[in-house]
């Protein structure tokens, strides 16, 4: 009986490990499917075979500006300096503008998240926050991403501190100095 209960017992072992082992390689080949889904530019179909990835015959050309420099000259610190970009699209089907950052949190760019049609203007607004800022130069840039590809945008211009006498005077009772 001690043999029977023993022997039932290696086996129950054995099989735990296999079952394990075999959890595990499953668990590795559907991470390494996943990462080869992440990695390839092919998308699966319901069969499981890699179907061709959605193509686009847009190039970075047909989301054509004017101007990707606009120049501020000098403006004073306080109000917001704004300028717009404007683009058409030259290409054969619509350009989608996924988004547009700026070199830093004191240029803020808008753009319009509707499909810009073939032959259509789309725009970009960028603001420059100047209040606070250090009188000098500014050079800021906003990279736009689109289904195009993508365009870099200058801003720049010079600050020019707020003349005293337009600061409002400190009326509060507790002193700065």
């Amino acid at each position: 009986m001690k043999k029977l209960i023993l022997l039932l017992g290696v086996v129950l072992v054995f099989g735990t490990i296999a079952e394990a082992k075999d959890k595990k390689k499953k668990k590795t080949e559907t991470t390494d499917q996943a990462l080869q889904l992440n990695n390839s530019t092919a998308l699966p179909t319901t069969n499981g075979t890699p179907s061709a990835a959605p193509s686009t015959t847009l190039k970075s050309d047909d989301m054509a500006f004017g101007d990707l420099t606009h120049d501020f000259g000098t403006v004073l610190e306080g109000p917001d300096a704004t300028c717009k970009f404007t683009f058409v699209n030259k290409g054969t089907e619509p350009i989608i503008v996924q988004k547009a950052q700026a070199s830093c949190g004191c240029t803020v760019p808008t753009y319009s998240k509707e499909p810009i049609a073939p032959g259509q203007q789309g725009t970009i607004d960028v603001a420059f926050h100047t209040a606070g800022k250090p009188a000098g130069a500014f050079n800021k840039t906003i990279t736009v991403t689109s289904n195009a590809g993508v365009k870099v945008l200058n801003i720049k211009g010079s600050v020019e501190k707020a003349p005293a006498s337009s600061v409002p005077e400190n009326t509060s009772m507790i002193k700065t100095n």
